[in-house]
């Protein structure tokens, strides 16, 4: 066999490039730490470290969340506690203006310092956190609540009737009602008011067919047909049995949306009523695949993605009640009933949109939590029902509405009126506890976000374990063998310099 220099020089090159790229793997393992450097060095690791390292990104993720909503929620606890702190203050005050020591002129130094603190509650439910405004629902750009005007009645025969107000006041303004009459009715009503406790009196007259109180700057629509009692102004300590009263006086009015409500919309020509039931968390799309009737089978679908997908087969039978039917779907029901007709037909559509007011912070897979609230519920006030003209108490102006009773005592203080300050002391207690459980709700989801962010730690701890034993390299071992591949490296060198040296020429 005959071997040439040219197979010789080839054989040499190959062989030293062969030792000298192994040796140079090992030395980017040294340098980078990492035994896998690019897929080619293991492709089942290197997609193993590729599924780690998604992992771990989306694990910082959540972390990242859970920082963000303590955030929120440290900003919620921190407010809702300083508000029950003026609460207490609130408190206080009160006490001190029920008592019969004190005279109408104390009772105004005492209103002075209510007002304060009444705005201050307006600052505290307007609080923000990075900018957004935390008991606004989802309308976290602009404030939670504003300013406004509410009436105190002590007729019962008004207590259910609505008012609607225009205008502003820094103080409250008493209304006493001089003769028995309708509101809209065929006669004028005469009344007279105060803006300054009953030191001074305006008379006016709510004329015939008229609904509209004129109270020099602010003017009280109050419900066509409402009934009022004559007031013995002799008794003008007292609102106490003595005819109908009211008082114009201080709330917050909530801006923000909430979650109350489940509109449904219907497309298509039947006569039909429909109304949802449940807990949706987002819009569900119903169809009616087949003409029938409310009282026969019913085959619907219903979609979760705005119509893009649609979960068919679905069936309901009412033959026990022709004339209405529930639809059931995730979350809760579409109940439909006859408004004329009990016809279905195909294609009807029905789209259940839920009021949604939540802000949640996927905190681990399939977990999320809430981290705003929904200012009505927390502070009160009262709020405005969407494409409604007409403001209603929010909790139904119970003792919890913070702002309704608060406002309730603002108005009684400022009127010198004692047994109405007398009144507010108990619904003060009740608006304090309502506060501090909205407050331990609170606390109650920062220690679930404890727990969450220790169970983080321990998931990315182990994942970095499970990353390094794949993809980091053994020092020991690396050092071995990079020790073992340069003595091979240099035995390469020096077989090759021999072999290339010898030569017949050597021999002649």
């Amino acid at each position: 066999m005959r071997v040439a220099q040219r197979n010789i020089y080839t054989n040499f090159l190959n062989n030293m490039n062969r030792t000298l790229a192994d040796y140079m793997d090992l030395n980017v393992q040294a340098s980078s730490q990492k035994r896998i450097n690019a897929p080619s060095d293991d492709p089942a690791g290197a997609a193993r470290v590729r599924a780690y390292r998604a992992e771990l990104s989306q694990l910082e993720q959540y972390r990242e969340n859970v920082s963000t909503a303590r955030g929120w929620l440290g900003q919620a606890d921190s407010t809702l506690l300083q508000a029950n702190n003026v609460l207490t203050r609130i408190k206080g005050l009160a006490e001190q203006a029920a008592t019969g020591t004190m005279s109408k002129a104390n009772r105004e130094q005492v209103g002075f310092e209510l007002r304060e603190l009444f705005n201050q509650l307006i600052n505290l439910s307007n609080a923000e956190f990075e900018g957004k405004h935390i008991f606004a629902g989802h309308k976290t750009n602009n404030s939670a609540f504003d300013a406004g005007l509410a009436v105190t009645t002590n007729d019962p025969a008004l207590s259910s009737t609505s008012f609607s107000i225009t205008g502003a006041r820094d103080y409250t303004t008493v209304v006493q009602f001089l003769e028995d009459g309708t509101v809209g009715g065929g006669a004028d009503i005469a009344y007279r008011y105060t803006t300054d406790g009953g030191d001074t009196w305006t008379d006016a007259t709510l004329a015939a067919g008229d609904t509209v109180l004129d109270l020099g700057g602010v003017r009280v629509t109050m419900e066509n047909g409402a009934v009022v009692s004559q007031v013995d102004t002799e008794r003008i300590e007292t609102s106490e049995d003595n005819g109908s009263w009211l008082w114009v006086r201080p709330t917050a009015v909530y801006k923000g949306d909430d979650k109350d409500a489940i509109e449904v919309n219907q497309y298509g020509a039947d006569d039909l009523a429909a109304a949802a039931q449940g807990q949706f968390k987002d819009d569900v799309f119903v169809r009616i695949d087949s003409a029938t009737d409310l009282g026969s089978q019913i085959e619907y679908s219903y979609s979760l993605d705005g119509g893009l997908t649609w979960k068919t087969g679905n069936t309901v039978s009412n033959a026990s009640t022709p004339n209405s039917a529930s639809l059931v779907l995730p979350g809760g029901t579409l109940d439909l009933a006859s408004n004329g007709g009990n016809t279905l037909s195909a294609g009807t559509q029905f789209v259940v949109r839920p009021r949604r007011a939540d802000i949640d912070f996927e905190i681990s897979p399939g977990e999320k939590i809430t981290v705003n609230s929904v200012g009505k519920d927390v502070f009160g006030g009262v709020y405005y029902e969407p494409f409604s003209s007409t403001a209603t108490a929010a909790m139904n102006g119970d003792a919890r509405n913070v702002f309704e009773t608060v406002g309730k005592l603002v108005g009684y203080v400022e009127s010198n009126n004692q047994s109405g300050i007398q009144q507010s002391l108990e619904d003060l207690t009740t608006a304090s506890e309502h506060l501090l459980t909205q407050a331990a709700r609170v606390g109650g989801k920062e220690n679930r976000l404890d727990v969450a962010a220790s169970v983080l730690s321990s998931l990315e701890l182990n994942r970095k374990e499970q990353l390094s034993k794949v993809e980091d390299v053994d020092v020991t071992e690396l050092m071995t063998k990079l020790a073992q591949q340069q003595i091979i490296y240099e035995s390469v060198l020096k077989s090759s310099s021999q072999v290339l040296r010898m030569s017949l020429v050597n021999y002649i």
